[in-house]
């Protein structure tokens, strides 16, 4: 491909946006370029407070705990209150957050704000989500959701270097950075976005229609939607298991915590280099063809993790292959969401959403840490190899009629609906995958984009 061809597909993907959108997309850089708290949390823990690494893990482990509960409380105030009162409320409670954690010093004041923190974070994100599926033409989703999922990894590769280089000036000044980045971010909303919560319909009389009332238990009663959020928690578990699993897998094999770190850095590489090009080849196919394909592409590379021995080579491609599936997904998903929630709920149904990714964030370390512990990493790999070729089952099975044949149908007819009639591809079902999706949205939707956080690594691959 030449080099004018390459500007064209880039030129292609990045026009006919709103103005609007960009700002949004701006303030996503501006808070991830300023992200150094998750990034270095651990490390000021253990080296400059003197607290263990088991306190270090619980702390992170509470900030994806707050997350579970951050994500539904942002949906319902962004249906509520507003995206852009949501969005600048939530951005200032987490600059706050990052601000108080350099002059507490107490475990329980620290372990306090990190889950205010974790709470703050993951709210915000189903107004973001819910405002870009407002403002972008539905034909254009997808490639916005990709677009502000670039900015927020540019963002957090940004950080990731700065804070690494600044680190001398010492952790509290960077939390401080943090605090004004997402501050400057909440400006930026407060000065630049427009409200875009839509406007209530009225009949042809001019009469108010009323809507029908949308609870988190209406969401959850969605049949196809709930279908969407197990089989995305399916997915988030495989993607958060290397977070913890591969650098523990490496040093097994006698690696250094250096090559781990040139391993882990091809992810924000190839997501920086190549999302725009991903998203070119991708745009206008099949929503379930795209998330099936990126569930076996986490499988892939995660299963594969077993077989790369000790060459860091092998363990930098496995990454490669998981984090295309990542490119693909995370947008994917996000669209998918977005077309099946009615407009007067959006916010609810991203904030459900974003439920599966903040559970995942808070589970799947700790079940990954227990396997590489017991049975070993090579179980580890097996399993989220089989998890993996299990949701990809499950959307070409069950989600196939709901996000292909009906995209252009009226999402509302679906809310409240109990029946899973209409996640059934015409091939039927009866295999193990409807015996699993049967049991309903389990214990990883019930109590509840990410990229919650994943604060085990300091990445945000939450909802797009």
């Amino acid at each position: 491909m030449s080099i004018d061809s390459l500007r064209r597909s880039a030129s292609a993907t990045v026009s006919g946006l709103p103005q609007g959108f960009w700002w949004l997309w701006l303030s996503t850089l501006v808070n991830r370029t300023g992200a150094f708290v998750l990034t270095f949390l651990s490390l000021y823990l253990t080296d400059a407070l003197g607290h263990s690494a088991w306190f270090a893990g619980l702390v992170v482990a509470l900030h994806g705990l707050g997350g579970v509960a951050g994500s539904p409380l942002g949906g319902a105030l962004t249906d509520r209150w507003g995206r852009r009162p949501t969005m600048v409320t939530m951005h200032l409670a987490a600059a706050a957050s990052a601000a108080a954690l350099a002059f507490v010093t107490s475990a329980w004041a620290i372990a306090t704000v990190v889950l205010l923190m974790g709470v703050a974070m993951q709210a915000v994100r189903p107004s973001i989500n819910a405002t870009i599926a407002d403002m972008v033409p539905a034909h254009d989703v997808r490639r916005a959701y990709a677009l502000n999922y670039w900015a927020l990894n540019l963002g957090f590769a940004i950080a990731s270097i700065g804070g690494g280089a600044a680190i001398f000036l010492g952790y509290r000044t960077l939390f401080v950075v943090d605090a004004v980045a997402t501050t400057l971010c909440a400006l930026i909303v407060f000065l630049r976005l427009p409200e875009t919560r839509p406007a209530a319909r009225t009949d042809k009389a001019g009469e108010p229609v009323v809507e029908a009332k949308v609870s988190m238990l209406t969401v959850l009663r969605d049949a196809p939607f709930r279908t969407l959020v197990l089989l995305n928690l399916f997915v988030c578990v495989v993607f958060t298991a290397p977070w913890i699993g591969l650098p523990l897998t490496m040093a097994d094999k006698g690696l250094s915590p250096s090559s781990y770190g040139v391993v882990i850095a091809v992810n924000g590489i190839v997501i920086v280099g190549f999302q725009l090009l991903v998203n070119k080849l991708t745009d206008k196919r099949s929503p379930v063809l795209l998330l099936t394909l990126s569930s076996l592409l986490f499988a892939l590379g995660t299963g594969a993790t077993a077989l790369a021995g000790s060459s860091v080579v092998a363990f930098a491609a496995t990454v490669v292959v998981w984090t295309v599936g990542e490119m693909i997904h995370v947008p994917t998903n996000a669209a998918a969401t977005a077309r099946l929630a009615p407009e007067h709920a959006r916010g609810r149904y991203q904030g459900v959403m974003g439920m599966s990714w903040a559970v995942a964030g808070f589970v799947a370390p700790i079940g990954a840490g227990a396997i590489v512990g017991g049975p070993g990493p090579n179980v580890l790999w097996a399993a989220t190899f089989a998890i993996g070729v299990l949701a990809a089952v499950g959307y070409t099975v069950r989600l196939r009629k709901a996000l292909d044949d009906d995209l252009d149908g009226d999402s509302d007819t679906r809310i409240g609906s109990d029946s899973d009639s209409d996640t059934h591809s015409a091939s039927g079902s009866g295999s193990a995958v409807d015996a699993v999706l049967e049991a309903g949205p389990g214990p990883g939707v019930e109590p509840g984009e990410g990229v919650g956080d994943l604060g085990s690594a300091g990445k945000a691959p939450v909802t797009a």
